[in-house]
Order: structure tokens, then sequence, then C-alpha cells
């Protein structure tokens, strides 16, 4: 039986996945690199740091990969308390509000830092639902490494597999599968381009996972 739910943030709290790519598209013109779609679209789901990494070898930067996330975090923050568009994914606070009605107990587990869940959380007033927030930031690897999620199962006090995730990224529904939890893979509005293959199940709409549709699912 189900006894708890690992919520990743970007693209399933909350849409900062816009707010997160101009931030990302003004360090790359600072910096005076050009970066495809496709290859935006591969980091879906990863820190920030390991981000900066690649980009530091790919485009052979002379400036280091933190000073590139300082760069990032700056452009962010700015949006982050100007930009009027930033919300909750539609249906998710009744889903999150259902869930811990019934009993299950929630965890965040997110690549973005700790910062800036905070801010999220502060902004929305989710804090008294989640018994636990894990920042993939702080953790030596990145999804799709499964160490966040093994860590939020271990937070949540119950084992991988009374546990669920819900992710909408390939490199999050990987890291998912590869700590042996039951994925749920949210084709979010905002993560294009995405591989939900790995996913146990797949939606579009919260709906689809309220509580009397996912209590007995594994």
């Amino acid at each position: 039986m189900l006894k708890a739910v690992l919520f990743d943030m970007d693209g399933v709290i909350v849409d900062t996945e816009p707010l997160h790519c101009k931030a990302y598209y003004k360090m790359f013109d600072i910096v005076n690199i050009t970066v495809s779609d496709k290859l935006y679209e591969s980091f879906t789901g990863q820190a920030t740091l390991p981000i900066c990494k690649q980009l530091c070898e790919i485009f052979q930067l002379s400036e280091t990969p933190e000073t590139l996330v300082q760069l990032k975090r700056k452009f962010f923050k700015e949006l982050f308390f100007n930009d009027p568009s930033l919300t909750l994914i539609e249906g998710v606070l009744d889903l999150i509000k259902e869930y811990h009605q019934n009993n299950l107990t929630l965890v965040l587990a997110s690549s973005a830092s700790m910062t800036t869940i905070n801010n999220v959380f502060i902004r929305f007033n989710l804090d008294k639902y989640f018994v636990a927030k894990l920042s993939g930031a702080d953790l030596k690897a990145s999804k799709p490494h499964p160490e966040i999620f093994i860590n939020a199962a271990k937070a949540s006090g119950y084992l991988p597999k009374e546990c669920m995730v819900i992710e909408d990224s390939t490199n999050g529904i990987i890291a998912a599968n590869k700590a042996g939890i039951y994925c749920v893979g949210f084709k979010s509005p905002n993560s294009k381009n995405q591989e939900y293959s790995l996913a146990n199940k797949v939606i579009s709409s919260f709906e689809e996972i309220s509580f009397e549709k996912v209590k007995n699912l594994i």
C-alpha cells in the first residue's frame, strides 16, 4: 500500500521552468554562447552546477562553472520576485491537500537549490504539507543519479517500495527508476521533449492520480 509520495518541484508543483529558461538564456548571452534547444532540453531535471560544468566543457569557456551558476541564480532571483507569470501547476495544490488529508507522507525532492525551494514554499504556503525538503544541489550527484530519491524515501520513513515519485523530466524518471521507486511521469506543459518510457504510469492531469486511484497502486 502507498505510504509516501516524493514530489519533484520544477514542472510538477510550480511553473518555474519558464523562469529558469529565461535566466539560463540571459546567462548564455553574458558568456556569449549559443545553446541549441536540443542541448537545453537535455539539461531538464539536472541541478545548476552539473549543467554549468557541461557548458564549460562543451564551449571551452574561460569562466568557471561556479561563475556561471552565480550568474544564472542572480537572473533567476530577479525573475522570481518580479515575473508575474509564476504560478502553481494546475491541480497540484488540490492533490497535495488530498494526499495530506489522507495521511500520505509527502517529501519534496528537487534539483533546485534550497534557497529556491524555500522561496517557493513560502510564497505558496506549502511547508505545512511536507515532512521534508531535499535539494539535489546539496548532493554529490544530480539526477539521473538516484541518490536524491533514495534519500527522500529515507526521509519519509518508508521503504522505496512503499513510495511513489511524481516527475516530469527524463532525468528524474531515470533517477526514480534506478532507486526502485514507482514513478508517475507527468507530461508538464513546460517540459518539452522528455522521455517517459521508464515511468510506471504517465499522466497529463493530476486528476488521474487522485488518492482513490493511487492508494492501492503499489
